[in-house]
C-alpha cells in the first residue's frame, strides 16, 4: 500500500514539474509577433512589387537586346554592339542629359539666419536620405551641387566634410536637380518630394528643401570621370 501511494506521489510531482518548466520556458521567451499596422505591410508589399516589375523590365530589356544580336548579320553586329555600349555609357552617367526636370535648393532655415545660428555642412545620412527619397522612382538623373550622382557614385563624410564622388558639397545654398523622362513623371516627383517627410529631416538640421515646380527643360552633364576597365580585354582579330 506504501509503495502504491509512493509511486502516485512521484508521478504526481513529475506532471507538476513538467507543468512549471513548460510555463517558465514560455515566460522566458514569448512568441515573437508581428505589430507592424496594415499601411506598413501594404508598403512593403508594394515596395517589393515594384522591385519585381523592375526585375521583369531588365529580363525583357536583355532578351530583346540577345534577340537583336541574334537576328543581325555581321555587317551590322558591330552597330549594334556600338549602341549597346552608348546606351551603358547613359545608364552610367558618363553623357550630358537634357529634358524636363525640377531644381531643388537647399538653404539655411529663417530662423537660424534670424538666431545667428551657424551654417553647417549637410549631413551624409541627410544626404542619403534625400537620395533613397528619389530612388523610390526609377529612371531620373540626379545631380548635387554640380556633381552628377549614379550608381557609381558614393557619399562619404571625409574629415568632417560631406563629400559625392570624392568632391566636397557645398556649404548650403546649393542647389540640385532631377530630370525626368516625361513632364508627367517630373509633376508626380515634385507632388512626391513636396510632401515628402524629408522636409521635417531637413528642418531638424536647420535646412529648407526649396522645390521648384517643373518647367522649363533642364540640363545635367555627365560624369567628368574617365571609364577605366580592369577585367574585359579586346581579342584579337581573327580569333
Amino acid at each position: 500500500m506504501k509503495k502504491v501511494i509512493h509511486w502516485r506521489f512521484t508521478l504526481i510531482l513529475l506532471i507538476v514539474g513538467f507543468m512549471t518548466a513548460v510555463q517558465y520556458n514560455s515566460m522566458k521567451s514569448p512568441e515573437q509577433r508581428d505589430t507592424r499596422d496594415v499601411w506598413t505591410i501594404r508598403h512593403e508589399l508594394s515596395t517589393e512589387k515594384q522591385l519585381h516589375s523592375e526585375m521583369l523590365s531588365e529580363i525583357r530589356e536583355l532578351d530583346k537586346t540577345i534577340h537583336t544580336y541574334k537576328s543581325l548579320n555581321d555587317e551590322n553586329t558591330g552597330k549594334a554592339l556600338t549602341e549597346t555600349v552608348d546606351k551603358l555609357y547613359r545608364q552610367a552617367g558618363m553623357t550630358d542629359v537634357e529634358g524636363p526636370g525640377i531644381i531643388i535648393e537647399v538653404r539655411p532655415s529663417a530662423e537660424s539666419i534670424a538666431f545667428g545660428l551657424p551654417i553647417t555642412d549637410i549631413s551624409p545620412d541627410l544626404l542619403t536620405r534625400f537620395v533613397n527619397e528619389v530612388n523610390r522612382y526609377k529612371g531620373f538623373t540626379l545631380e548635387i551641387d554640380g556633381k552628377r550622382f549614379t550608381t557609381l557614385s558614393s557619399i562619404r563624410d571625409i574629415n568632417g566634410i560631406t563629400t559625392v564622388n570624392g568632391l566636397n558639397v557645398s556649404t548650403p545654398p546649393f542647389s540640385m536637380k532631377i530630370i525626368s523622362p516625361s513632364l508627367k513623371e517630373s509633376e508626380k516627383m515634385y507632388n512626391y518630394l513636396a510632401s515628402s517627410p524629408i522636409h521635417d529631416d531637413f528642418y531638424l538640421d536647420n535646412l529648407l528643401l526649396d522645390i521648384r515646380k517643373p518647367g522649363a527643360p533642364i540640363e545635367i552633364r555627365g560624369f567628368p570621370e574617365k571609364f577605366y576597365n580592369q577585367f574585359l580585354e579586346e581579342m584579337p582579330k581573327g580569333e
